[in-house]
C-alpha cells in the first residue's frame, strides 16, 4: 500500500497522474494540492507515504515545500517534477530532502517506478538527471556570492520574496502568511537591504535566478 499526495498547480497533470498511479494494485491517491501552501498543509493532515511535486508552484516553492513536509514528516518522501534539467536545482532539491527528480517529459514512462523506489525509502532519477548529479559532483561548481546570500534567507524571508516576485501586495503577502501588513513590510525592508537591491524589478530577478519563482 502506497498512499501518495499529489501537489501541481495544473488540472491536466494532476488528473493525468492520478490515472496511472491509481491504476496500481494497492495504490491510492489520498488527496491534491494545487499550491505549494496547500500540498504542505495537506501533507500534514493526510500524512502520505509518497507527494509527487511540482517544483514550481505558486504560494510556496518546490524547495520551501520539502523542507517544510521534511521537517515534520520524516517518513514522507518527495518526489520532485520538473520541465528543467539542472545540475544546480537538482542539487538543491536533494540538499532540501527530497528523494527523486524526475523530468515532466519522462513522468508518463518514469512516474510509476518513480513512486515505487521512494515507496521503499530508496532514492529515484531519470537517466539524463542522473548524468547531469554526477557531473555535478565530479565537477562542482563554485558557489557563487548571490546563492550564498540566498542560502543565508530564513525560511520566512524566502517566502516573502517569493510573494513578492508573483506581484502579491503587503496585505495579500500578510493574509497568505497569517501575519500583520506591518511585519511583512519589515520583512521586505530587511530583504532589500541583505540582498543589496533597490526594487521590486531587482527582487524579482533574483527570485528567478535562485529559481524561487519560473519566468
Amino acid at each position: 500500500m502506497i498512499r501518495i499526495l499529489i501537489a501541481d498547480d495544473h488540472e491536466m497533470i494532476r488528473t493525468g497522474l492520478r490515472k496511472i498511479l491509481e491504476g496500481r494494485d494497492g495504490w491510492t491517491v489520498c488527496g491534491e494540492a494545487v499550491n505549494g501552501r496547500e500540498a504542505v498543509t495537506k501533507a500534514r493532515e493526510l500524512k502520505p507515504d509518497v507527494v509527487v511535486l511540482d517544483f514550481a508552484m505558486p504560494e510556496l516553492n518546490g524547495l520551501e515545500v520539502i523542507r517544510q513536509i521534511r521537517a515534520t514528516l520524516p517518513q514522507t518522501e518527495v518526489l520532485i517534477l520538473t520541465m528543467h534539467e539542472s545540475e544546480q536545482l537538482a542539487r538543491a532539491v536533494l540538499a532540501a530532502g527530497a528523494r527523486g527528480f524526475v523530468l515532466k517529459s519522462d513522468a508518463g514512462q518514469t512516474i510509476a517506478a518513480a513512486v515505487e523506489q521512494l515507496g521503499q525509502h530508496h532514492s529515484y532519477f531519470t537517466t539524463s538527471v542522473s548524468h547531469v548529479v554526477l557531473q555535478g559532483y565530479l565537477h562542482p561548481a563554485e558557489p557563487t556570492e548571490e546563492n550564498l546570500i540566498g542560502k543565508r534567507l530564513t525560511a520566512r524571508e524566502r517566502e516573502i520574496v517569493q510573494l513578492i516576485a508573483e506581484g502579491r501586495s503587503s496585505k495579500e503577502a500578510a493574509d497568505a502568511l497569517g501575519i500583520s501588513v506591518k511585519t511583512v513590510e519589515t520583512h521586505r525592508v530587511n530583504l532589500m537591504r541583505k540582498l543589496e537591491l533597490h526594487s521590486v524589478s531587482e527582487l524579482v530577478h533574483y527570485a528567478i535566478r535562485n529559481q524561487i519563482v519560473e519566468p
